[in-house]
């Protein structure tokens, strides 16, 4: 692999000099009160990137699955009910994770490369009369199969059943990429990490919190220390944390934060729809189809590749590897070895992404594949060209 390269993994991400050089920062007393003056920005740049004025906004040295840990060990109890469908890989985490919790999940089996069945969630809520069910499930953005669900459905859903549930949502590979309306949605507790939209390494677990989240927060019942937001907020309202954070990823992204907003949201998601529209054009191209089933569950940050039936997808990624210094995504659960992945998410432009849509072509020519060198590359290059000029990302 060659450090020179950018890659193309729906995370982590490529990351702006700035950012980096925002990490890397000498040692700072988080106890000082110069803490407050990366803490807060922090905090308050993640939720206008949500587009909420209400979210509590929790940042934990994790990941994103310490976000979803956050979010149920602190709203829910032994016992509990939630919904969710089982439509990736990731979604298949977060229920696995919930029954490690001894929480009940009610499963609505979806094929992989489907979205949710928010039509399918309404008929279960409103037959569930009693409101056992206390938490609905989302993942906005399926990583593993390159699908997007309509999350304002899912609360249409909800609110057609007129359910009390709380609506939790992972948007660990949607938020600061593409459209996410926390206040818009109704969302309860929203989950991400640095190291996608965010444009950061890995090491930070963000959580958002809606108000009634907050209240159901003092009736949960599940074990929580690490990830007690009760701890973090009294931190918080001290200028500090309940233990050691991570100063330097905190400072890379106020910066990475205040980037996307000076972009300016909008053109951030324009950004990456162009990007992914050029990318599916060229797998069009080469006579491929994408893991997702139709084109309104497309994702604007990922792109999962269906190789032909009989050949291990698994080989254009290490070829990739071995061969270009390049690294593309491998196929996950039940998609391994059919599919590989283009991310195009985070800090990516076109010229970018065109080099990636390159080294694509070159690997499955090596491979064997009836692949016209250029092809896809040309393609891409039409949508480029003739969309609207792009906005840079924001200066480094």
């Amino acid at each position: 692999m060659s450090l020179q390269n950018p890659v193309f993994i729906p995370g982590p991400t490529n990351m702006p000099e700035s950012v980096r050089r925002a990490c890397d920062m000498p040692t700072l007393d988080h106890r000082s009160s110069l803490f407050k003056d990366i803490l807060h920005p922090a905090r308050d740049g993640v939720r206008q990137v949500l587009k909420s004025q209400s979210a509590e906004v929790f940042i934990f040295p994790s990941t994103g699955t310490g976000g979803w840990e956050a979010a149920i060990t602190n709203t829910l109890s032994p016992g509990d009910t939630v919904l969710a469908a089982r439509n990736g890989m990731f979604s298949l985490k977060w229920i696995d994770m919930c029954q490690r919790h001894g929480l009940l999940v009610e499963i609505v089996e979806t094929a992989w490369g489907e979205g949710i069945p928010a039509d399918r969630f309404e008929e279960i809520l409103t037959a569930d009369t009693a409101h056992r069910i206390k938490a609905v499930l989302a993942t906005h953005n399926e990583t593993a199969t390159g699908v997007t669900s309509d999350i304002a459905a899912v609360r249409r859903a909800m609110d057609g059943a007129a359910h009390p549930a709380l609506l939790f949502v992972d948007g660990v590979s949607s938020i600061g990429s593409m459209p996410f309306e926390f206040d818009g949605w109704k969302i309860d507790v929203a989950v991400t990490g640095s190291q996608k939209g965010f444009m950061m390494p890995a090491g930070l677990g963000i959580a958002a919190f809606s108000p009634k989240a907050m209240a159901a927060v003092e009736t949960g019942g599940l074990p929580r220390t690490y990830f007690d937001i009760r701890d973090m907020a009294k931190g918080y309202a001290a200028n500090g944390y309940p233990y050691t954070p991570s100063v330097g990823l905190l400072n890379g992204l106020k910066l990475a934060s205040s980037m996307l907003l000076d972009e300016g949201l909008e053109n951030v998601f324009a950004r990456h729809t162009r990007i992914a529209t050029g990318v599916r054009a060229a797998v069009a191209a080469w006579g491929m189809e994408l893991c997702a089933a139709r084109p309104a569950l497309f994702s604007d940050t990922v792109s999962a590749i269906r190789t032909p039936e009989g050949f291990d997808a698994g080989r254009i990624v290490s070829h990739a590897s071995t061969r270009y210094g390049v690294a593309f995504g491998a196929g996950l659960g039940q998609v391994a070895g059919k599919v590989f992945r283009i991310g195009h998410l985070g800090s990516l432009t076109d010229v970018m992404m065109l080099s990636g849509l390159a080294t694509a072509e070159m690997v499955m020519a090596d491979l064997g594949l009836p692949i016209r060198l250029g092809s896809g590359v040309a393609a891409a290059q039409e949508i480029y060209r003739n969309s609207a000029t792009p906005m840079a990302l924001a200066a480094e």
